[in-house]
């Protein structure tokens, strides 16, 4: 049965999302109609008119974002553009997100895709926990996003654009009065759904009922509600900014306190950024400036322990005993409330992010340009165990630090001019980025319970007997030198042609293998501009593009094209022998990685057919995409097999392997005369996409493992040959015998089960998404709604298999009725890995409703000072509906197998929150 999680009636009718309101740079014909607009789109070392772009790029505008308390770019852009699939991770403050864009094309290389920063390119490393490596831009500074999809709108970036490419565009002043604005919002945010583990009583029936034995302290206590709280959660921004002909600047001042539904759970961002352009010698010279400087604090619970331990701990234990948290219970168990107060798991990071790029006109047309840039971050992590006394337990602490330190220096010429009806525009440069990584960490244990923390303790003077310490240091330096190039022309803007081809050099890849050549090429035809179109009034714009292209992917682990040895001094390895009759070994070393200097790049060839059209004087505009996205050259580390190897594993392009992606992407806007007093506007998009990995050596590739007692290890999904990514290859449950044991099918007839009877059974990434979005805006009000839904794809509840087992009840632990769904199932039956635990996917969800009110200050009497207030109520998260019976079906671990990434496994995730928030934004 389907479920539906609604909030009540009356708050539903408040809460909604940003609709459309007439914007100032829309232009209105006397039958107030829009006309065609001639949207610039950023396209890679320079920016284009939409109707020249002869590739595959989704922009989105900062009127457009998802609203609310958002901490990073992907949720500003979750449901924006067909073909990018956003799924957060968790529903932790700042977690991270799987992105996809057009597929995964990839076995080691992940799915983030590259990220532009107003010419800077981002190294997606994650410095410290593992959130979202885009916390520290704060997203009201961001004034648009342009997404780059198919091969020939990435190829510029070569190397790096298989996962495709998201340009960041930051805000700049405006011509007119100098502007300031001041924003602020109030989050609350509360449980979004609970999950239906017994309560006390009925808790005590079925452990009976089960054979189990009842360990009944006399309590009723729902530890979900003891374990969760309603996070309350501050935004603030300053920002101020102005122009005139020579110059603009932009300057913002923001600050964020993210407090999650667990307790220990924050995200603190403290920002600034300064944006300041300069010209000069009638505008021959100009200088852009950009600099952004941000700390983010980050407070982690242990969550996966924290949710297990909500969803399985005794209600009959009470929480707490004379207004205390109960100190032990009956099997010694540890009080979860007590584990809140000795854990801590905290990051401070602090980074800078400068570029300056100088351009000079040299001739009419020929421009010269130079962007230097550095992004410096540098974080420290504590991980903590306070010592306890009741029950005993000792204290431990785990400290890192961490630095990435990535910069660019890049030339770039370009040349546009014009012959007759020709139109040139040309491009070459040259790229040179360096990135070294370092990280420290020391471990420490065996604290004495002295009323000090871990943290605040010298090690050095804790007695040696008490302490034990292991220390590990890491330093990666990686070097990308690149020279590339691109030719635009246009004939009487109606036949459209782009060539690229980019050339890069990284110091991952093999002696043999430096470099890697990324051509593309694309053509386009404004049918609209024929002259057999002027008649037909009803189409405005007609255009047809055809691409084609290659792109890589460069984002392994560095120092895998080199040998690797290891230290032994246990002669376990067989790397040293006694050379003595003590029977002491000496330090000796052994090789465990062989080097191979043939290493060569991913390779991702992709095709791209698309359609763009606006009708009815563009108020109905939309695009459609066919693509072929094929990446060979896989790369993984695999297990060497000729004995003549003189080491286990080696990196290695695996031969013939190959990923495709086919996929549709449609997008339709509908916009309403704004010339009206109501206007509204109807869009949405949706994308097909078939997955498949061909001539794969391997049966299976693993990927993801289960977690959990009884289970941990146990392959779930993978990449199976002939299937699609992620597909979960298990054994398929058919019920339970008369002995209240398992039964599978037998695949193979042999009459035993084993894992040849495994079988795939559906894949985690979604055959099909979609999205809708509805805006409407009357007088001074407006609203939105933004809703979106996957569908075609399955989730291993691994939450289900590990905590939810008919054995729980036997060792007097809570659980769900999954657990009694057969009534003669065995107190001993094991919670083997099948299709039992495996559910669908699907899912719509309400993601974000606002609704505005725009005050004008001059009723108020301050109309001088103040252009405008606006009052904004937000939810985020609204409702639901799916069929899966987890917290929510639209999240992921994050775990993985030997560094290849998993999807669709959940296992104790951070649940989702349900937020309003309440927002007031005032004008100067």
């Amino acid at each position: 049965m389907k479920r539906i999680y609604l909030v009540p009636t009356v708050l539903m009718s408040c809460v909604s999302l940003t609709f459309a309101q007439k914007k100032e740079s829309d232009t209105i014909n006397s039958e107030g109609k829009l006309k065609d607009i001639e949207e610039v789109v950023m396209v890679g070392y320079g920016s284009q008119k939409r109707s020249d772009v002869t590739g595959s790029v989704g922009s989105v505008k900062s009127e457009d974002f998802n609203k609310g308390m958002v901490a990073n770019v992907g949720q500003l852009l979750q449901g924006k553009i067909a073909g990018v699939n956003v799924t957060n991770i968790s529903g932790e403050p700042g977690a991270n997100q799987n992105i996809i864009i057009r597929g995964v094309g990839s076995l080691r290389s992940g799915t983030t895709p590259l990220y532009v920063i107003d010419g800077f390119v981002i190294d997606n490393s994650t410095t410290g926990p593992a959130n979202n490596p885009m916390n520290f831009i704060n997203p009201d500074d961001i004034e648009s996003m342009d997404i780059l999809k198919d091969a020939s709108a990435a190829a510029i970036y070569g190397a790096r654009g298989a996962n495709g490419v998201i340009i960041i565009t930051t805000k700049k002043g405006k011509k007119g009065r100098t502007q300031m604005n001041f924003s602020s919002n109030l989050t609350i945010s509360n449980l979004a759904n609970k999950m239906n583990v017994f309560g006390a009583d009925e808790f005590r029936r079925q452990v009976i009922a089960a054979g189990g034995k009842l360990d009944d302290m006399g309590g009723s206590t729902d530890w979900q509600d003891e374990l969760t709280r309603t996070g309350v959660s501050k935004n603030v921004n300053f920002s101020t900014s102005g122009a005139t002909d020579t110059s603009n600047y932009y300057a913002t001042l923001g600050y964020e306190d993210q407090e999650g539904i667990l307790y220990n759970s924050n995200l603190k961002r403290y920002s600034g950024r300064v944006n300041v352009s300069q010209k000069a010698f009638d505008g021959r010279v100009n200088i852009d400036f950009n600099l952004n400087g941000t700390r983010t604090e980050n407070n982690r619970p242990n969550a996966t322990d924290v949710v297990s331990t909500m969803l399985t701990w005794n209600p009959t234990y009470p929480a707490y005993t004379n207004g205390a948290p109960t100190t032990v219970f009956n099997n010694g168990a540890f009080n979860p409330l007590i584990r809140r107060e000795i854990y801590k798991d905290f990051t401070t990071n602090n980074r800078i992010l400068a570029n300056i790029s100088p351009s000079v006109e040299i001739i009419k047309g020929l421009t010269y340009k130079l962007n230097l840039g550095i992004d410096y971050s540098a974080a420290e992590r504590i991980i903590q165990n306070i010592p306890h006394a009741i029950p005993l337990e000792a204290g431990n602490l785990n400290l890192s630090n961490y630095s990435n330190n990535n910069t660019l220096v890049e030339n770039t010429l370009a040349y546009k001019f014009k012959i007759n009806s020709h139109d040139f525009n040309v491009m070459v440069g040259h790229s040179y980025q360096k990135l070294l990584l370092t990280s420290r960490g020391s471990y420490y244990q065996n604290f004495p319970n002295n009323g000090i923390e871990p943290q605040y303790q010298i090690p050095s003077l804790l007695p040696a007997d008490l302490t034990k310490v292991t220390s590990t240091v890491v330093a990666n330096k990686n070097e990308l030198q690149s020279w590339f190039g691109r030719v635009n022309y246009g004939y009487q803007d109606k036949y459209l042609l782009t060539a690229t081809l980019r050339a890069d050099g990284s110091s991952k890849f093999g002696a043999n293998n430096k470099y890697g050549f990324f051509p593309s090429v694309a053509a386009g035809w404004n049918i609209s501009k024929e002259s057999f179109m002027e008649n037909i009034s009803t189409i405005n714009n007609l255009k047809l593009r055809a691409s084609w292209g290659k792109t890589g992917n460069q984002e392994i682990p560095g120092k895998v094209t080199k040998r690797s040895y290891q230290a032994d001094s246990n002669g376990t390895a067989q790397a040293t022998y006694p050379l003595n009759d003590s029977g002491n070994y000496p330090v000796g070393v052994y090789l465990v990685r062989a080097d191979n200097p043939e290493l060569q790049w991913e390779v991702t060839t992709q095709t791209n057919i698309g359609l763009d059209f606006g009708i009815l004087n563009n108020r109905l505009t939309g695009t459609v995409d066919f693509f072929n996205k094929i990446s060979d050259n896989i790369i993984s580390i695999i297990n060497t097999v000729d004995p003549v190897e003189p080491a286990p594993t080696m990196w290695k392009n695996i031969s013939n392997m190959k990923i495709k992606n086919t996929g549709l992407e449609l997008t339709l806007n509908y916009n309403s005369d704004t010339s009206k007093a109501f206007t509204y506007s109807v869009g949405g998009n949706m994308s097909f996409i078939k997955n498949k990995v061909t001539d794969s050596p391997y049966k299976v590739i693993s990927t993801g493992e289960a977690q959990g007692p009884g289970t941990t290890n146990a392959v779930i999904n993978g990449y199976v040959n002939n299937e699609p990514i992620g597909t979960f290859y298990v054994r398929e449950f058919l019920g339970i015998n008369a002995n209240g044991t398992n039964i599978f099918r037998d695949v193979n007839g042999d009459g035993i089960i084993t894992d040849n009877d495994r079988v795939a059974a559906g894949s985690a990434l979604p055959d099909f998404t979609y999205n809708i979005n509805l805006k409407a805006a009357y007088k001074n009000f407006d609203l939105g709604l933004n809703f979106n839904g996957v569908a075609g794809n399955m989730i291993y509840n691994n939450t289900a298999s590990t905590l939810f087992s008919r054995g729980r009840l036997g060792i007097s632990q809570n659980t769900t009725d999954a657990a009694t769904q057969f009534p003669n199932e065995s107190l001993n039956n094991t919670n083997a890995i099948s299709t039992r635990y495996l559910e669908k996917g699907d899912f719509l969800r309400l993601n974000n409703a606002t609704l505005g009110y725009n005050l004008n200050p001059r009723l108020l009497g301050i109309g001088e000072h103040i252009r405008n207030i606006r009052f904004s109520v937000t939810a985020q998260n609204l409702f639901i509906i799916t069929k899966y019976s987890g917290f929510d079906p639209e999240i992921n671990t994050g775990l993985s197998q030997g560094g290849i990434q998993s999807f669709g496994i959940d296992y104790a995730t951070y649940p989702k929150a349900r937020s309003f928030v309440f927002g007031v934004n005032v004008a100067f």
